[in-house]
């Protein structure tokens, strides 16, 4: 069946959607021998496919895969840093580092540690990563100094960010001791350093930032151990119908699963 040429290549891990569609504009796509257009369609089963020259054939199509890394504080988001960062593909095993596909679902700031889903599913990534979703992510942050409670309401209401109010927050402090400057926060949505910015608008700053959760996807396994920092585990087949379900996505994937850290 004829599908849209940047849908292809994202089913066969090559790029993101959006990606793709630079790729077309910047003629490194043909089709049957022609240049690519944004919109064309390919049969891979009757038509030709080449990507900067190589072939894409039917079979390359790689197997799905779905991770979670603990990324640590110090690391890029990206498949690839001009500046030779050590970036999270970086932190994958050998065999999962070359001709999968696989990329970070969104990102985590430099400084930042935490959950960070990484996959080769490109309908998967362009979803999740979509405005319009709102998968809810946990997040426990050191603050410089406890936070007064009605910087928290105003916080948990929203603030004026980049001209437009912020989603309400779940906002709790989860430190017994004084000073209280330990606080979880649950978001439904991902802007630009978002906790950071809103913290230096309320007047503190943030010591340090990670990421415990995405939806019910959490770094700890079920002996409440947390998955080590630098490392990644494939996804249960559970968590994967969970993204997929709160997407209103099929969930009937063919996906490797297993929950051991690798």
């Amino acid at each position: 069946m004829a599908e849209r040429v940047q849908k292809v290549l994202s089913q066969w891990g090559i790029a993101s959607r959006r990606k793709a569609e630079k790729m077309i504009l910047a003629g490194r796509i043909q089709v049957n021998g022609q240049i690519a257009k944004v919109g064309d369609k390919v049969d891979l089963a009757t038509d030709s496919l080449y990507v900067d020259g190589k072939p894409i054939k039917m079979a390359d199509r790689p197997q799905l895969i779905y991770l979670l890394l603990n990324k640590p504080p110090g690391v890029v988001c990206t498949c690839s840093d001009p500046h030779n960062r050590s970036t999270v593909i970086d932190l994958l095993p050998a065999k999962l580092k070359q001709g999968t596909g696989i990329h970070p679902v969104g990102r985590l700031d430099f400084a930042s540690s935490g959950a960070l889903i990484l996959t080769n599913d490109g309908e998967l990534t362009l979803s999740l990563t979509h405005p319009r979703y709102h998968l809810p992510k946990t997040y426990v942050v050191e603050l410089d100094r406890s936070p007064r409670q009605k910087d928290l309401a105003l916080w948990r209401k929203g603030i004026i960010l980049d001209d437009r109010k912020t989603l309400p927050a779940k906002i709790k402090q989860i430190e017994h001791n004084q000073p209280q400057k330990i606080i979880e926060i649950i978001l439904t949505e991902g802007r630009n350093r978002q906790i950071r910015r809103v913290a230096e608008q309320l007047g503190y700053q943030v010591q340090k930032l990670h990421r415990t959760a995405i939806g019910s996807i959490t770094l700890k396994s079920l002996g409440n151990v947390e998955l080590p920092q630098g490392k990644c585990r494939h996804l249960e087949q559970a968590e994967i119908n969970f993204l997929k379900n709160s997407l209103n996505l099929e969930s009937s994937i063919a996906a490797q699963s297993g929950s051991a850290v690798i």
